[in-house]
């Protein structure tokens, strides 16, 4: 419980995002919960955070006006509300599950980050094999894999780690403002037009930095590359739709098969390939 609270407060001071346990006080077990969490608390400065103790409908209710006006919130909870949160919840008010990111710390030391598939992946993947367009949209992994640079970052000591996560939360937002997300129709960005873009974000986003000169050298070619290559890379990403997928199997494709059919583009192969 110590973790878990531990857990709320670290989240809520790297983000400033408020903090919200989802605990209602007329329910024996939460009430136990609620005496825990304020005497914990006090352990802490918490003085510029924000954290609430609500009952779920109230949580939720707070979570959703917030969500409306495009701001965060922390969602503290126990596993089968964390399963709510990242599933149920953002498919009814979101429209999708893929855009909400879930914390899941251990016991030894290390995290899950993962993002919600809303049990919309098999109509993916139908699409996929039918016409050769994948309408999955990454961006709740591209965020899950940001928060767990983070952590490696912070457990581990690693100011590499630091940098990848804050160029990555830099090359999301310019993904997001520039609306690259896929289309679900045919014969327009998919997945992996979605992927090159955050790739190409992300490169730029390190090779100007200066708070790691060793990264910043090791991806401006990368950067120059697939800047160069943008009209190629699109165009090939493209071409490849409207025809049949075979990928040899669903739940256990060919290795061989799929990887060919998610890298179809040679120019944007040849970009990625220059960090050896």
């Amino acid at each position: 419980i110590r973790d878990w609270i531990k857990l709320a407060v670290n989240r809520a001071t790297a983000t400033g995002a408020p903090a919200v346990f989802w605990l209602d006080k007329d329910r024996a077990h939460d009430a136990q919960l609620i005496t825990k969490v304020q005497e914990e608390l006090k352990n802490y400065d918490t003085s510029a955070l924000t954290i609430e103790v609500l009952a779920p409908a109230d949580a939720c209710r707070y979570s959703i006006e917030r969500i409306r006006k495009g701001e965060d919130t922390i969602s503290v909870t126990g596993n089968v509300l964390r399963d709510y949160n990242t599933d149920l919840f953002p498919i009814l008010e979101l429209g999708t599950s893929a855009k909400m990111l879930s914390i899941v710390p251990l016991m030894n030391g290390g995290g899950l980050f993962e993002t919600g598939a809303g049990g919309s992946a098999p109509k993916h993947v139908q699409q996929f094999v039918a016409e050769n367009h994948l309408r999955w949209d990454s961006l709740g992994e591209f965020l899950a894999l940001a928060v767990s640079f983070e952590h490696l970052a912070s457990v581990a000591n690693n100011p590499g780690a630091q940098v990848l996560a804050d160029t990555l939360d830099a090359a999301t937002a310019r993904f997001l403002d520039e609306g690259r997300n896929p289309s679900r129709r045919c014969g327009e960005i998919d997945n992996r037009g979605s992927q090159y873009y955050l790739a190409r974000y992300w490169a730029e986003e390190l090779a100007s930095q200066d708070a790691n000169p060793d990264l910043a050298a090791q991806f401006a070619p990368v950067a120059k590359a697939l800047v160069d290559g943008e009209q190629a890379i699109t165009s090939e990403l493209i071409e490849v739709q409207g025809n049949p997928v075979n990928l040899d199997g669903y739940y256990s494709p060919s290795t061989e098969l799929a990887t060919a059919a998610m890298r179809p583009s040679k120019t944007f192969n040849e970009a990625i390939a220059l960090l050896g």
